[in-house]
């Protein structure tokens, strides 16, 4: 089975909270979820974390998904998207500075 380059994405988030043991989940999507979730929700040292991947940098998120992840930060939270490794390394720091 073929991965798409935004699964390749996921996958590398996926392994990387597995590497330091972060609990997370991917939310339902289409008809049975909720729309503008982001791709993968987490929780860092009892802080609430999406993730919303994209393929590349030319991807971006909806106004929705935009809207969705304004409000998590606004509620305490904190967002990312994650499209390449520079991004990926971005979300790596936020996780180690809340694990170590």
């Amino acid at each position: 089975m073929a991965t798409t380059p935004e699964g390749k994405i996921k996958k590398k988030v996926d392994d990387l909270f597995k590497r330091y043991s972060i609990w997370y989940f991917s939310p339902q999507a289409g008809p049975f979820g909720k729309a503008g979730i982001p791709d993968r929700i987490a929780v860092i040292g009892g802080r609430f974390l999406g993730v919303e991947c994209k393929a590349n940098k030319s991807r971006k998120p909806t106004k929705l998904q935009e809207l969705v992840m304004k409000d998590i930060e606004k509620a305490g939270g904190k967002c990312f998207v994650v499209c390449d490794d520079e991004t990926l390394d971005k979300l790596r720091t936020f996780i180690l500075d809340w694990v170590s």
